[in-house]
């Protein structure tokens, strides 16, 4: 019996392990360095300034990102959902193909950010200042919130939080 129980801890304990976090990957990707494709599940960058780094297809879900300068930086088809960026700087970043389902933007400046292709569902956008963004669709939004002092591009609308 107890080697059945330990067969069944081990097994469920290996898929978990594989989609933790990358400690190495983290800390490389906090000194600066660009990490296309790492997993970066759970990474704390608040605070932190990382202009121009190339995070295309990263795993970053969960992550802190609160008050971080990321002006430039590439997000393209990456996993952002449940991503705490209250008051973060994000001009000219793409977001393209990006999953921001559920992630909580309240505060951003995203001038000039790309969203063509972008998951909204549930992205909280209260208070960001987006009216350059571009590549944002009506449909997008639909599926976002955002409150009065949201900024968005001219013509397009969102739902109350």
């Amino acid at each position: 019996m107890r080697l059945l129980t330990a067969s069944l801890i081990l097994a469920l304990a290996v898929p978990a392990a594989a989609s933790a976090q990358n400690a190495g990957q983290i800390a490389s990707a906090r000194r600066g360095q660009s990490c296309p494709g790492c997993n970066l599940f759970q990474a704390d960058f608040a605070g932190l300034e990382l202009k121009g780094r190339n995070f295309a297809g990263a795993r970053l879900r969960q992550a802190d990102l609160s008050l971080s300068v990321m002006n430039r930086t590439n997000f393209a088809r990456t996993d952002l959902r449940d991503v705490n960026a209250y008051g973060a700087v994000f001009s000219s970043a793409s977001f393209a193909g990006a999953d921001l389902t559920h992630a909580s933007l309240v505060g951003t400046y995203l001038e000039g950010a790309n969203f063509a292709g972008a998951r909204l569902e549930g992205t909280n956008f209260s208070g960001a200042e987006m009216d350059r963004a571009v590549g944002l669709s009506q449909a997008q939004l639909n599926q976002a919130c955002g409150d009065a002092s949201t900024q968005l591009p001219r013509g397009l609308r969102i739902p109350a939080c």
